[in-house]
């Protein structure tokens, strides 16, 4: 594959991970729309491998408390945060798995990846966002996060397997609706992020052993370094404007492409 292509889609998928506008969307547009060859399977792990690194190094500590309590967690105890955290994480990450593999055996997920319905999920939950934006904040931190917060933001998080919503975007969206301020709302979306890139690039692992070579292992390498950057800067970023600013400047965004490409796909 070409260097600049590889590097185009590294960042994309590094800078939409994070950020509530969907990288799945981006990366699904960009050879429809420029008429580039389809990334294939070995540089879809490789990019999420990227940006999984880049949230765990940001969010080290909190990575690092959940992986101490798993211990305590086999154990069948959550009496210490790092074990609440984990058992937490893994509840959140539940619906999705199941959702997914329920889109993968019935052939659904190859449908969904349309323009339009891109389009249609952009502008919809973009304006879902602003209105949990607007509403939702009552001052909750992370720490609050409860059982009853898992089970309804992984059923939010389900939905982003829909091309187009945002993993990030819908799993912020749930949390303000539930309270949570918005820097909380972010780190609770990146947390769960872990454990969900983690499903997914298992679930892909097989095929892409099974048909790599040298040449996409080196594709990989690459993209996996430069996405890992690009994630890397969009977190550092989204996280110091959270303190001052709203979501509005991407849901502005999210409306205007859904919009655009709404009309691409009608027109």
């Amino acid at each position: 594959m070409p260097l600049f292509q590889l590097l185009l889609l590294a960042i994309i998928q590094g800078i939409t991970e994070f950020l509530p506008i969907s990288s799945s969307g981006h990366l699904i547009l960009l050879p429809g729309l420029t008429g580039m060859q389809d990334q294939g399977q070995v540089i879809d792990v490789a990019v999420h491998v990227g940006t999984l690194g880049a949230v765990v190094l940001y969010f080290w500590d909190d990575v690092r408390e959940a992986l101490g309590g798993i211990p305590r967690l086999l154990r069948g105890k959550t009496d210490t945060p790092g074990a609440r955290m984990a058992f937490l994480l893994i509840i959140a990450t539940i619906p999705g798995v199941l959702f997914g593999l329920f889109l993968a055996i019935t052939g659904i997920d190859d449908k969904l990846r349309s323009v339009a319905v891109i389009g249609w999920t952009m502008l919809i939950f973009g304006v879902v966002l602003f209105i949990a934006d607007r509403r939702g904040d009552s001052g909750r931190a992370a720490k609050d996060w409860t059982l009853r917060d898992a089970l309804v933001l992984g059923l939010w998080q389900a939905v982003a397997l829909i091309p187009g919503t945002s993993r990030s975007g819908i799993c912020i969206t749930g949390a303000l609706f539930g309270g949570f301020d918005r820097q909380a709302a972010a780190k609770i979306s990146m947390l769960m992020s872990i454990p969900m890139i983690l499903a997914s690039a298992a679930y892909l692992s097989g095929e892409v052993i099974a048909t790599a070579d040298a040449r996409a292992a080196i594709d990989g390498t690459i993209a996996a370094f430069f996405s890992f950057l690009s994630a890397l800067l969009a977190l550092v970023l989204m996280m110091r404007l959270l303190k001052s600013v709203s979501f509005t400047p991407y849901v502005i965004y999210r409306v205007l492409l859904g919009a655009f490409l709404l009309w691409w796909a009608y027109a």
